[in-house]
């Protein structure tokens, strides 16, 4: 029964990917710039006649509804069409650039569930405590951060000061690391190629570190809250009074149901992560698709730009949709 529900709740993603693709579709083409024009130099040693042949080649000539109709019907069969500038199938750019955004977002999850848990743990049992005001002002300092602002400080103090972590990029030169998954850390570890993995390891840590800090502030507040509110219910009153410890009562009773609403946040986040990695991709020099897409909207890369937001929108659905099934087996008494 929980199968069906869920395969239709996938279904349902469905006109949500491609409604929110409309939209980009209309969106970006209210845009000011032709991207002809932009291609070619604004036309500068071109005649007019080849610029109407690439229009033409690019259906750019046909009426708006036409151009809709025909990106959604390739659409359904799975084809984004091909890059303008890149000359290359959407969908083949979009598999080769996924992997490291993915690698990315998983980096800064870990890096932010391991600062967001204890802080916010430690906050709620020591309520009004030092420790929970200077926590609590952290995690204002952490959300107050533009991420450019805080990438380009950790790349001044570790890699421009200490030395002690690279500046840009996924891996270093001198790591001849064979490509299996796309994911730089993991191959390295299938490959058992320690050199590989120090370095990839190593290029991971300053943009993760950017992207997670953010969301580590959210969760620790949030969990904070949610640990609050359940540290003083009955059933944690009930454990105390027969004689558990302290951190038994706060990791087993009150934890479990304090992640209930802690996990629908992550589960926003993780859609943030990934779809919001743009400006960090863009100071680390990372190649994944938020740098992608920001080149292409400068050069208005009209099938790039619809493929790799439909990925960004089917992303923040699925992430809704994993917090959905989370919720039924931290309470069963959700239903999907």
């Amino acid at each position: 029964m929980r199968a069906v529900k869920i395969l239709e709740r996938v279904l349902v993603t469905i006109p949500i990917v491609l409604g929110v693709a409309i939209l980009v579709f209309l969106f970006i083409r209210l845009t000011p710039g032709d991207p002809v024009d932009i291609m070619m130099g604004q036309g500068g040693a071109v005649s007019e006649g080849e610029m109407e042949q690439l229009r033409k080649e690019f259906h750019l000539d046909e009426p708006l509804p036409v151009q809709l109709w025909l990106f959604l019907k390739d659409a359904v069969r799975g084809d984004l069409g091909y890059s303008y500038v890149l000359k290359r199938p959407v969908t083949q750019l979009i598999s080769e650039r996924l992997p490291a955004t993915i690698e990315l977002a998983l980096g800064s999850l870990v890096i932010s569930l391991l600062i967001a848990f204890p802080i916010g743990i430690i906050s709620a049992v020591r309520q009004n405590s030092a420790v929970d005001r200077l926590s609590m002002a952290g995690a204002f300092l952490g959300i107050s951060m533009p991420s450019f602002w805080l990438g380009i400080i950790l790349i001044l103090l570790f890699s421009v000061q200490l030395k002690w972590l690279p500046v840009q990029g996924r891996i270093g030169f001198d790591a001849q690391l064979q490509n299996i998954t796309g994911y730089f850390v993991l191959d390295s570890l299938l490959s058992g190629n320690r050199i590989a993995f120090w370095s990839s390891l190593r290029h991971l840590i300053l943009p993760s570190l950017t992207l997670g800090a953010p969301v580590a502030a959210v969760v620790a507040r949030v969990l904070r809250s949610s640990m609050l509110e359940t540290l003083r219910s009955d059933y944690v009153t009930l454990a105390r009074s027969k004689g558990a410890s302290e951190w038994i009562v706060v990791l087993k009773h009150a934890l479990r149901n304090a992640l209930i609403p802690t996990v629908t946040v992550v589960g926003l986040q993780v859609g943030i992560l990934l779809g919001g990695n743009m400006i960090v991709e863009e100071v680390f020099g990372w190649p994944g698709l938020g740098r992608m897409v920001v080149s292409a909207i400068f050069d208005r890369d009209f099938p790039l730009i619809q493929g790799t937001v439909m990925i960004y929108a089917f992303t923040f659905v699925m992430a809704n949709l994993i917090v959905d099934v989370m919720y039924t087996y931290l309470n069963p008494k959700i239903e999907l």
